[in-house]
């Protein structure tokens, strides 16, 4: 029978933890190494609703994409619903484990997986890391086979993301042929893609002012939400899991919903 540490040393593997920004908080962040691990549930976001959830299917082991908890707590109380949350699946047994942005950066983390998913070639990263892989780093971008309009890419997004509905910056008759990706919040990467020689970046959510600099720039912005730039990852890490430990039970989160809606 599988240990947390088990597959915490699998998801380390597949996303190291050298490959996270130097700000973030992944690896295994609450629970027992030694602990069996038999049900594990993945999750974009710990939530009332994801947290609720794997207590009430006995979840041992947690995979959430953003860290839970993310910065160091001084107090943990229960006037405050994360810390009821924390609480309670520290009372449940239930570990939780964060891959965030090494999963992000990994070689088939989440922005490769939506490169390819966008049916690009030759995708190399954004920002290289400085290793001897030069498939990982931050972000990625490609080549269209064939140039395509920005509206046309914007459908194909829109398909393979799900989403009812994007937000765009930019000409939708414009063509296009070097893309960017980089899941999240990523409006940080807009010089980065412009010197790569991309005419437009496909991201979840950036700041009003990025948006006025890309349209300035003549560039390109595809804002798919933060939630819908990265839910399909944990839903694809679920099945990594589940390949890789055949006598584990593993699911994405059932319970956890985008918190905006379009109308």
């Amino acid at each position: 029978m599988a240990t947390v540490a088990d597959v915490c040393e699998f998801l380390e593997a597949f996303a190291p933890s050298a490959l996270a920004a130097e700000w973030d908080n992944v690896g295994l962040l609450v629970g027992d190494r030694a602990q069996r691990a038999e049900r594990v549930m993945t999750c974009l976001t710990i939530t009332p609703a994801s947290a609720a959830e794997a207590i009430r299917e006995r979840v041992d082991l947690v995979v959430t994409h953003h860290p839970f908890p993310f910065k160091p707590i001084s107090r943990l109380t229960a006037d405050q619903p994360a810390g009821r949350m924390l609480l309670d699946l520290v009372r449940a047994g239930v570990a939780i484990h964060s891959p965030h942005t090494a999963f992000d950066s990994a070689a088939a983390g989440i922005n490769q997986q939506l490169a390819e998913g966008l049916g690009l070639a030759e995708i190399a990263p954004l920002e290289p890391m400085a290793t001897e892989l030069p498939a990982l780093g931050a972000g990625r971008f490609g080549r269209l086979p064939q140039p395509a309009s920005l509206g046309q890419l914007a459908a194909r997004l829109k398909q393979f993301l799900s989403v009812a509905g994007l937000h765009v910056v930019g000409d939708l008759q414009m063509p296009v042929e070097r893309v960017a990706v980089a899941c999240g919040s990523a409006g940080e990467l807009l010089g980065t893609a412009i010197e790569r020689g991309c005419q437009v970046l496909v991201t979840g959510e950036t700041r009003l002012h990025t948006c006025y600099d890309a349209e300035a720039r003549g560039f390109a912005l595809l804002l798919a939400g933060h939630y819908a730039s990265e839910r399909f990852g944990v839903e694809r890490l679920a099945a990594v899991l589940a390949g890789q430990f055949p006598g584990l039970t593993v699911w994405p989160s059932r319970d956890e919903r985008d918190p905006l809606a379009w109308l």
